[in-house]
């Protein structure tokens, strides 16, 4: 928690002060560019995690081409905007995540631009007027703090593939007028792996507050990233803008790709161009795509189909006080409970983490069902049977952690019976691995009954280590001789004689006590295996 209070403490200073506090000037010496600095911004499109669009009623879809579309997103003439203002909560509620100022007044501006995908020939976005300026993110690597320099709503364009057998372009107008919300970083990033972790830390802090799923993969968060390199101590270089990276892996490399490109063409006495420009994954290498436009170039001019957007101060502190617990609370927490570092990081793990469902609602993720799992039990357990059988399981069957069957009243139990020594761990595995594969019901007490787990009396056990040592005369004989350590071969049939319901431990106790009761008891003279 002292993270939290940190943060809410820097929130009230003035935003000049907040950013020297928050960022300062770091030089640092790279094996890989020596004698050069590397400057990284970074400019995120998040889909607001809304059911309709940003000025339209209709659905936020992806399945079949071109059926979720008004005639506005199709810009039919005399249509109207209209603000989704549930797409306002969701963007207010990640400018508080950030510590960001929202703005009492911002405005929609028009930018003008011709593409197939953008059928008004503009998109409404607040460029000069954002709803939310200012703001940092705090990054683990090297102590960071990455300022935010402004979080903008804006609508996105429809989706445009080329068939290149048929050399045919097709255009899906869904995704257009789907809500973005644009988050500006400030150029505070000087490696790869700062970008890295830095777009990792924002995706976490989106599905945390429900704003946005974040799915990369999806194309619901992509990136523009900004590149430039100046030699050490000298201004700062040209920057060039690669666009639309669609994972954290393809950051890394294209940040890097473009860093030795510039380089080499400084060294060569050459120049850099301000362009944009793409990233060929194949050949992990960054292409020039157009020459960069300035703000001139698109022409912006005030929406004169939408009022300025008024957020009352009222509004922004119910959003506030209902806020859920930010990532770095949780790890604080979780760490709290005793945890490990790598158990803490599996729960709240981006690709596994809490499921944002429309209208920026929270499925519980592998965090909560921990929390409610671990009352009255030791964490440590707990976090044991989450991250090791459970979630392994899953990833064994290619599920998520959203499609996991089994409730957090059922794996309680389940834990109980292994801890209270009803069933041994290999049966609760075992029980597991049932559950998940017939979904039911049932409690695992029950299930654990109905299918023979619970763990027998001793009666039962040295029957099974009786019988063990017989099926295995040459392997008793070697124990009987003094090397213990071949009982575990004779512990492995008793193991498989119970089917996983004898204890491990126990067994071999009880094998090593048969084995020299036979010594203690045989008739001087006779020789082991003699009848």
């Amino acid at each position: 928690m002292l993270w939290l209070a940190h943060a809410r403490k820097l929130a009230t200073l003035p935003p000049a002060l907040r950013h020297a506090r928050c960022y300062s000037a770091r030089v640092k010496d790279d094996s890989r560019w020596p004698g050069w600095d590397v400057v990284v911004g970074i400019e995120v499109h998040a889909q607001i995690k809304s059911r309709k669009k940003l000025f339209s009623d209709a659905i936020t879809y992806s399945g079949l081409a071109n059926v979720s579309v008004s005639p506005f997103d199709a810009a039919f003439p005399g249509t109207l905007p209209r603000l989704n203002p549930k797409c306002v909560e969701l963007g207010v509620r990640t400018a508080v995540a950030l510590n960001a100022n929202v703005q009492r007044r911002s405005a929609f501006d028009r930018k003008h631009y011709f593409y197939a995908d953008l059928p008004a020939g503009y998109q409404i976005t607040q460029h000069y007027a954002p709803f939310a300026t200012g703001g940092q993110l705090q990054l683990e690597i090297n102590d960071t703090c990455v300022r935010i320099k402004q979080i903008q709503l804006e609508q996105d364009t429809g989706k445009s593939t080329f068939d290149p057998r048929n050399q045919e372009s097709s255009i899906d107008l869904n995704r257009a007028g789907v809500g973005l919300m644009e988050i500006v970083s400030e150029p505070d990033m000087r490696s790869p792996e700062e970008a890295g972790q830095y777009v990792r830390a924002l995706q976490a802090l989106l599905r945390a507050v429900g704003s946005s799923d974040g799915n990369m993969e999806q194309g619901s968060l992509r990136c523009d990233v900004n590149v430039s390199v100046n030699r050490r101590g000298e201004p700062l270089g040209t920057r060039c803008e690669i666009k639309n990276l669609n994972s954290v892996k393809f950051i890394m490399v294209a940040i890097t790709s473009e860093v030795r490109r510039q380089i080499a063409l400084l060294e060569n006495g050459g120049s850099v161009l301000q362009e944009t420009r793409g990233f060929n994954e194949d050949k992990a290498e960054t292409y020039s795509s157009r020459s960069k436009e300035d703000a001139p170039d698109y022409r912006y001019m005030p929406d004169p189909n939408l009022p300025p957007l008024l957020i009352g101060e009222t509004y922004v502190s119910q959003i506030r006080e209902t806020m859920p617990e930010l990532p770095d609370a949780t790890r604080a927490r979780l760490l709290g409970l005793g945890l490990s570092r790598r158990d803490a990081d599996v729960l709240m793990d981006v690709d596994s983490g809490r499921e944002v469902k429309d209208d920026g609602v929270l499925a519980p993720g592998p965090v909560a069902y921990f929390d409610e799992v671990s009352r009255g039990r030791d964490p440590k357990v707990v976090v044991n049977w989450i991250t090791h059988e459970l979630l392994g399981q899953l990833a064994f069957r290619e599920k998520a952690f959203s499609n996991n069957p089994i409730d957090a009243k059922q794996m309680g139990e389940l834990i109980d019976l292994v801890q209270s020594g009803k069933i041994t761990g290999t049966a609760g595995k075992t029980l597991l691995r049932h559950m998940l594969d017939n979904c039911s019901a049932e409690m695992p007490a029950e299930l654990a009954s109905e299918l023979s787990l619970i763990a027998d009396d001793g009666a039962a056990l040295r029957k099974w280590c009786t019988q063990a040592i017989k099926a295995l005369t040459q392997e008793a004989d070697v124990v009987r001789g003094g090397n213990v350590n071949v009982v575990n071969k004779i512990l492995g049939h008793v193991m498989k004689a119970s089917k996983g319901r004898a204890d491990a431990k126990a067994a071999r106790a009880m094998l090593l006590k048969l084995l020299k009761g036979e010594e203690r008891d045989r008739p001087k003279g006779e020789k082991p295996g003699d009848s």
